[in-house]
């Protein structure tokens, strides 16, 4: 049985589904998943204004760095594991490489399933998620 392969190539804003059966065959691109929500500046994310902490110690109040940035790409990471978990059980894939920042790869491993875990063959922590198909397949093992 040949391999049926799916590259992922993400961001915390955009998500590319590629597929191949051999090595040094063209990936052929099967999805784009989409999250506009991370491109959306940090005030732009809330209606209540970024999140505040309050300081331990007297009355003090900051500015969370990223906050819903943050929670923007986890969310993202979600959808996109939900989406491979889903390719998985219809057996549309038996391999698969992720390639993404190596932010946004701890978020896809901490929400990713054992199951498809499993059937990761590498990750590489490259953001290539604009890249022409044939670039990203430069990132690739020659032999899959």
């Amino acid at each position: 049985m040949a391999d049926k392969i799916w590259i992922l190539a993400a961001d915390s804003s955009r998500a590319r589904i590629f597929e191949t059966t051999a090595s040094r065959k063209p990936l052929q691109e099967l999805e784009t998943l989409t999250h506009p929500e991370s491109r959306l500046h940090e005030g732009d994310l809330s209606d209540d204004g970024p999140g505040r902490v309050h300081e331990s110690h007297g009355d003090g109040r900051h500015l969370t760095d990223n906050y819903r940035k943050q929670y923007e790409a986890e969310v993202f990471a979600r959808e996109i594991c939900e989406r491979l978990e889903q390719g998985r059980v219809e057996s549309a894939f038996n391999k698969l490489y992720l390639i993404a920042p190596p932010a946004f790869l701890g978020q896809l491993r901490d929400c990713m399933g054992n199951a498809t875990r499993k059937l990761i063959a590498e990750e590489i922590d490259k953001n290539v998620v604009l890249a022409k198909p044939d670039e990203i397949r430069k990132h690739l093992p020659y032999a899959l």
